[in-house]
């Protein structure tokens, strides 16, 4: 676009149909804040740095919310309407030329081809304004849009000005505007508060720019689900089921197969490569970003997690902010938490949590251990039931353990240790001493036998039995 473009986001408000105490645009769908995703689309026509969000209610948690740097603020101390909230912005938008769009905080469903036909149909037209306008079965709460005998936007009546012929009107207004920003600028003074709700309403610029000889024309969008504002949570509850729905058809055209769309969670940011496959009841959330050739089993959760390509995630695995590398197995009922690593080739098993933990290329985990804070080299065996026991009752302390070793079943690592490379654990150990490398530590008691032992004691809770 030649033009320049801004973008004023309009994200002050309360939202008391929410019945929360945060403010409306700090609620998620489809894995982000409904201001995220407005923010998300604004950037597909302009820079961060020409986006302002307009904030008001809890206007430092909004700022925090805000996941893209440049993006600029302007506060609106009193809520005093929506043009007002656009005059708050003045001073943060750093031109007057070009085009400025006003769009709601609370209409995440908004996509990026729709604010480009809108940039398209304003620039360079001459219009003092275009704005996007559907139509409503049931337009009940949505201001009516009113034409004159060109076709043009006379007006705007919302529901409670409108008479009764004007609440037959299905086309509405879902406050989605573009403005040629040097006539926006120059009349939104002009806007006066002669509403009952004694309120500055951006919708009255269409009758100041009509006063002013500046037409207003509309780009109608037939799809009017990517229009719904959100004011309750039962439209929260929609709005999510449409992301997450857009979101596994975005994934599926780009090459990932998915089993069964329907079942799946999957958050607005989350990446997937070519010929990967998700499975039923997956849930990716965060930043996940997932490879090519990947398999990512049913019931598994990851959240801002890295698959490197060809890694295979069997059932039920729970993993966060973790790292599983190429060709790695893991699965099924494991667990990565707290910067996990499995690197590439390496076999993590069920019922084996990794924490803070990075084990080694070609290494196995493969039943029942507990791995936290651990350093494993790469061909290590670790054997089932095997736990580092990394926690002294006052601090966290590390095991590392040598390329090549081998730890036997139900041992028990008790940190600071380093097993060196080459060694080899003998099962059931308690090993509170450094091994050095190539060698046999071996931490357990000498078995005891007592032959007849087991017999005189049946013998004798017989007795007592009789008595």
């Amino acid at each position: 676009m030649k033009e320049t473009i801004n973008v004023v986001i309009l994200a002050a408000g309360l939202g008391t149909r929410m019945k929360s105490k945060k403010a409306k645009v700090l609620h998620e769908a489809g894995g982000d804040t409904l201001l995220n995703h407005v923010i998300r689309a604004a950037l597909q026509i302009t820079q961060p740095e020409r986006i302002v969000a307009v904030v008001g209610h809890q206007a430092d948690r909004v700022r925090e919310s805000v996941r893209t740097a440049g993006v600029r603020f302007a506060e609106q101390r009193e809520q005093k309407g929506t043009a007002h909230a656009v005059l708050c912005a003045r001073d943060a938008v750093d031109s007057r030329e070009g085009l400025v769009l006003v769009l709601n905080g609370d209409g995440p469903l908004l996509q990026a081809t729709t604010l480009h036909r809108l940039v398209t149909k304003q620039s360079g037209s001459g219009l003092g304004a275009t704005i996007v306008t559907t139509r409503l079965a049931d337009p009940t709460g949505y201001g009516r849009i009113l034409w004159d005998t060109e076709g043009m936007i006379a007006g705007i009546v919302e529901q409670k000005a409108a008479t009764p012929s004007q609440l037959e009107i299905k086309e509405v207004n879902p406050g989605c505007y573009c403005f040629d920003a040097a006539a926006l600028w120059r009349h939104i003074d002009d806007v006066q508060p002669n509403n009952p709700a004694h309120e500055y309403y951006i919708t009255d610029m269409v009758e100041v720019l009509n006063r002013q000889g500046l037409r207003v024309a509309s780009l109608l969008v037939e799809d009017e689900t990517e229009l719904l504002g959100i004011n309750t949570r039962v439209e929260l509850a929609v709005a999510d089921k449409l992301l997450r729905a857009r979101k596994a058809q975005a994934l599926m055209l780009a090459g990932v197969t998915i089993e069964q769309p329907d079942t799946v969670t999957i958050d607005a940011d989350v990446q997937a490569g070519e010929d990967s496959i998700v499975e039923a009841n997956v849930q990716l959330r965060g930043t996940t970003r997932i490879g090519s050739n990947c398999r990512v089993g049913t019931g598994t959760v990851l959240r801002d997690c890295i698959v490197e390509d060809g890694a295979e995630i069997l059932p039920y695995v729970v993993a966060e902010n973790s790292v599983i590398g190429s060709s790695a197995y893991v699965g099924p009922f494991a667990r990565l938490r707290m910067n996990a690593e499995v690197r590439p080739a390496a076999h993590v098993g069920n019922f084996v949590e990794l924490k803070n933990t990075r084990l080694g290329e070609g290494s196995k985990a493969n039943h029942l251990a507990y791995l936290g804070d651990a350093s494993i080299g790469s061909k290590v065996n670790v054997g089932a039931g095997t736990i580092t026991c990394n926690y002294d009752g006052e601090r966290k302390h590390r095991t590392t353990i040598g390329e090549g070793a081998f730890v036997g079943s139900n041992s028990t690592l008790v940190a600071p240790l380093s097993i060196a490379e080459g060694a080899y654990i003998g099962a059931g150990s308690t090993i509170t001493k450094d091994v050095e490398s190539d060698s046999l530590a071996l931490g357990r008691a000498h078995q005891v036998d007592k032959p007849g032992w087991a017999k005189k004691r049946r013998a004798r809770s017989k007795e007592l039995a009789t008595k």
